[in-house]
Formats: C-alpha cells, structure tokens, sequence
C-alpha cells in the first residue's frame, strides 16, 4: 500500500479487454481515493493496448489518465508498481483459466478480485430488459431483436443499449448514438460492432454504446419507454434488470456451469432461454435444460430456433463454398461452426473451402492464436488493416461461392472477386411458452407496466 495523506491507499491493476474493465473503473475505482490503479491490461481483441485510458474520463484522481499494457506483462506490472490488487474485469472465459490468472497474481504478492454482478449495475427510471448469455454465439443479437419486436408491437419506444466496444479514441467513444447507417461511419466502427449495431439500426432501433454508462444510460431514459440491454460475450449486464433473459446454447452443453461470468448469468435468469433446438442433438437439449432446473429454478424455460435464411439457396448446390462466419463466435466463442456452415450443408454445398492455405497478414495471426478455428474464416475487421487483410483472403481463396454468415452485408465493407450469398438468422419460438408471453408474464410479475 502507498500512504497518501492519511489515507493508505492500494495499487490496482484492472484485467480487461476494452469493455467490462472501464466500466468497473468508473463505478468502482474512479473517483474512491481507498485506491490508485496503475494500469489496464487487454487481451482478446487486438491491438487495444499501447493506449491510455484518457485523464478526459479517468477523474480528477488521474491527470494523466492510465495505460493499458498487455496481459502478459501481468507479473512484471504487479512487481514494477508493487500492486496490492488485482481486479478481474472481462468475460468468457473458462473457471479454471479464471483461477491460473488468480494464481499468478497471488503467486506475486497481489490480492485478485472480482467484483459482484449487482454492485455495477445502474438502476434506471425506465424498465430494463437484460439480453445475455452463457457463452459468445448463443444467439443474444437474434433475441435481442425478437424483445425489441416484441415491445415494439406492444406500442413501446424501444431503445437498444449495447456492452462496450471501444476500440478507437476512447475520447470519442464516450457515448455513442446509432440510427442510420452514416453513424457507423462517423463513429468509424470496427466490423465487430457493426455486426451488433446494424442489424437493429435497420430495425428501425435506436441504439448507444460507449465507454460511460452512467452518461448513456442518462440520453437513452430520455427517448425510451423500454431499454434493452444487448449483452456481449457472457457478460453480465451494466443496467439492473427488470427481466434477465438469458440464451443457453445446447452445442455446447455443459458450458453454463464452466465458464466466468456466463454460470452467473444462468444463476439471475428470469427466462432461460434453450436455443438452437431445431438443430442440437435431444440429449444436450435436455443436459442444458437439467441444468438450468437445478441450478436456476426460478427461471422460466423456454425452447427457440435460430432460423437460417437464404433468399437464393439453389447458388449453392454442387459448390465449392467458402464460409465466412462472425468472428468473436469462432474465436473466444469456440465455436466450431456457424449459420453459413449450416446453410452449406441445408442445401447441398459440394464441399466446404478450407482458408488456412490463403490467409495473410493479421487474419494469419488470427489463426495462430486461434488454432481450433476452421475450416471456416472469421470475420475479423478490427482495424482497417485487418478488413482489408480480410479481403485480400477471400480473394486469394479458390472457390465458386462466399458464404457470408455475419449479421450484417459485408459488401458495403470489401469488394470480393467472386459470386457471394448472405446468410441470416433469426429468433423463431419452439413449442411450448413464447418468448412474448414469458415476457409478458414476467414484467406483470415484477409489476412492470
């Protein structure tokens, strides 16, 4: 600890990847003189590090704002700046990873937090309707335009407010407005957040983003009867909901008890929602839904479809295809495959073009830190390097067909030599409770009107 006045005050170092950890900064650390964090570090998505976390949006406590290092320069900070504290701030992750990184810390003489779920969260004037998950890729977007749907046809001012994704000028990033697609310019969006800003944007959904929430929640109470909390990764919302929905993903059955903070998200459910019925074997449908029952039993279960849509499935019979799927799904989400595989497959793809052979420049360091993805490309394009790495790859690949499987066109974003298809997929209720009528039951419930 560091004596400043009367006060001893702890070093903090805050692990991160440019989301969660900013928000626990402002709510948590910024302006409580008990401690002085040292540094950010960033991991999973590239190159956000080397930058500060700037004094515009650190408080007064931090004139020359806080920088933010590499992860793997962890135990080499903790010693540098003889850190008491080390608070865990980002999401997906697996438990046991979760418990070598607190290793690490301890091993170096620092204490290793986290910080509880509600203890973030912002209370607001209006209802809150939280969209999360147990895992990247169960299908949180899909839903999230489904709640919207829905309340908009109940008469509601729907407005959609997403987890972070500052990966810019944090300075410009503070709160962030979306309603046309000249916005995505203007806020020089990466093709990560337009793959979650687009697809409700021509829904004709306002939607925030940023790095200060306090200050979005603020703007977003003044246009909406209803906010929607869209959630990312598995992460655990930064609004106090009035309903927690919650997606599960039988694909990978098993995986809400095993990954940070996705098994807390299962344990706060309101609706849990069992997605990708129509194509997960019955026997992980019914290991997921054992699960919720035992370990969420006051949630409502419910049963989806994550529908496939192809305007022109016959361009892809008797193809050699390429399919390009949304990135974070394949990378920290694991996933093997996505909705442009599954269309490859519905309608009778010759074969599936492996990528590795074309890759280049940045895409090829995505490989190298994701080995287990493929033989499927992701759509990374989180700088504008790597959109154009991107399509220098499609190009390279001898196929007769793209299969695009992200949420939004990627045409406004590449020009590509050869013919493409888009892939969509949307919410589409099972059998049994409807999500609108969870929803409903719900709110009545909460006493929401």
């Amino acid at each position: 600890m560091e004596q400043q006045g009367d006060t001893m005050v702890e070093k903090v170092i805050i692990m991160g990847a440019a989301g969660r950890d900013f928000h626990n900064f402002n709510i948590y650390f910024r302006d409580n003189p008990r401690y002085k964090v040292v540094a950010f570090t960033a991991t999973q998505i590239p190159d956000i590090d080397g930058r500060k976390y700037p004094a515009e949006l650190s408080g007064s406590l931090y004139p020359e704002g806080i920088s933010i290092e590499v992860e793997e320069d962890l135990s080499k900070l903790i010693k540098e700046h003889k850190v008491d504290l080390v608070a865990f701030s980002y999401s997906d992750i697996p438990h046991v990873e979760v418990m070598h990184k607190a290793s690490l810390a301890m091993a170096e003489g620092a204490d290793f937090i986290l910080i509880g779920a509600t203890y973030t969260m912002l209370r607001s004037k209006k209802p809150i309707i939280a969209v999360c998950a147990i895992r990247t890729g169960c299908g949180k977007s899909q839903t999230t335009r489904q709640v919207c749907k829905i309340m908009m046809d109940m008469g509601k001012k729907v407005v959609a407010v997403r987890h972070p994704m500052p990966y810019g000028d944090l300075t410009k990033q503070t709160v962030q407005r979306f309603s046309t697609y000249e916005d995505f310019e203007k806020h020089e969006c990466t093709i990560e957040e337009r793959e979650e800003y687009e697809p409700l944007v021509a829904q004709g959904i306002v939607v925030y983003a940023g790095v200060d929430y306090g200050k979005i929640l603020k703007q977003a109470e003044e246009e909406a009867d209803v906010i929607i909390w869209d959630g990312g990764n598995n992460d655990t919302p930064f609004f106090y909901p009035d309903v927690h929905v919650v997606i599960f993903d039988p694909h990978r059955a098993g995986h809400e008890r095993m990954y940070f903070p996705g098994e807390t998200n299962m344990l706060m459910a309101d609706i849990a929602v069992i997605n990708k019925v129509d194509s997960a074997e019955k026997a992980e449908i019914e290991k997921v839904r054992k699960n919720i029952k035992k370990y969420s039993p006051k949630s409502q279960i419910i049963t989806a479809e994550s529908a496939v849509l192809v305007d022109n499935p016959e361009m892809i019979k008797d193809k050699r295809v390429l399919v390009v799927e949304d990135g974070p799904t394949l990378t920290h989400g694991e996933m093997k495959y996505g909705a442009g595989t599954i269309a490859a497959q519905m309608h009778g793809a010759k074969t599936i073009i492996d990528p590795r052979p074309y890759i280049t420049g940045t895409i090829k360091e995505t490989f190298e830190k994701y080995p287990n993805v493929g033989p499927v490309l992701p759509a990374m394009g989180y700088s504008p390097e790597q959109i154009k790495d991107l399509e220098t790859t499609i190009n390279n690949v001898d196929c007769d067909l793209v299969l695009f499987g992200t949420p939004i066109d990627l045409l406004k974003l590449i020009s590509v030599n050869k013919p493409t298809l888009r892939v969509k997929y949307e919410y589409r209720d099972h059998e049994g409770m409807t999500l609108k009528e969870a929803l409903i039951a719900r709110l009545k419930e909460k006493g929401v009107q």
